[in-house]
């Protein structure tokens, strides 16, 4: 009877760890870089380093060494790209990919429910149409990758510092976060906040005479799955993408967006 009993309680234990084993299984993180304007040759690195850094993860790199507005991302037209994956990250800046059918498969992982991280660029990505024409319908092409971001935007001014305040300090992803000003940087302006969208950071650049005043970081609920989508517009220079506080804001904004930002998967600071 004693050897029955310890048989099922080893059963037990062993099922107990494996369990345990499973749940801290590392995200699998699929991260595209490449295109205008930007040293993503360093970044890519950067943000890989930072993120296994501070969360259970690891970052696979998708880059081309191509500095057009059109960079030949292998993704293109492979709507399976993302197969595998627990997250992507769009940090590619690639304005000048406009086919409907391209950005169709650019999205489609996101439609069915893997989450979605965009750095800085990637918010002027993907752009049919005239950027400045304003978000009405998601079923027109133009609005594609807007209402997959929750935001839009069309353009920036010059590179000058930005003080950034956490306006959502309760959100998990931003509690004890600090604010902070950046070194200089561009300011991406909001053509519009979609309903789907919840803002988390606010950004203010002082340029001449004019203040702007833009939303910097924010979440978004995409699509029929309501799929969870993190971005922010911050991070064009290598001192910024490199900054501690930069990481950790993107950092935990890939676990929110994978429902992971826990003890579990969140790495504890040395």
């Amino acid at each position: 009877m004693l050897r029955r009993v310890a048989v099922v309680l080893s059963c037990c234990l062993f099922f107990v760890l494996t369990a345990s084993a499973e749940e801290v299984k590392p995200l699998k993180v699929l991260l595209l870089c490449g295109g205008c304007c930007h040293d993503y040759a360093r970044q890519k690195d950067i943000l890989k380093k930072g993120i296994e850094e501070r969360a259970n993860a690891t970052v696979d790199i998708i880059y081309v060494a191509n500095g057009s507005t059109k960079p030949p991302l292998p993704i293109y037209g492979k709507p399976d790209y993302a197969a595998g994956y627990d997250v992507v990250i769009h940090d590619e800046c690639a304005a000048d990919i406009n086919d409907p059918a391209v950005i169709e498969g650019v999205l489609k992982p996101h439609r069915e429910g893997i989450p979605g991280v965009n750095l800085h660029c990637a918010m002027h990505c993907y752009r049919i149409g005239d950027p400045n024409k304003l978000v009405e319908t998601a079923s027109d092409p133009h609005n594609f990758w807007f209402n997959y971001l929750g935001l839009q935007s069309s353009g920036h001014g010059p590179q000058v510092p930005i003080s950034i305040t956490f306006t959502d300090k309760e959100s998990p992803i931003t509690k004890g976060l600090e604010d902070w000003v950046t070194i200089k940087e561009e300011h991406y302006n909001n053509k519009k906040v979609l309903p789907t969208a919840h803002a988390l950071a606010h950004g203010k650049q002082k340029v001449g005479d004019k203040e702007n005043d833009y939303v910097v970081a924010w979440t978004n609920e995409y699509g029929d799955k309501k799929t969870r989508v993190f971005s922010t517009t911050i991070g064009h220079n290598n001192e910024t993408v490199s900054d501690p506080r930069y990481l950790d804001l993107v950092t935990r904004g890939m676990l929110w967006a994978c429902d992971k930002l826990n003890d579990k998967y969140l790495k504890p600071k040395k």
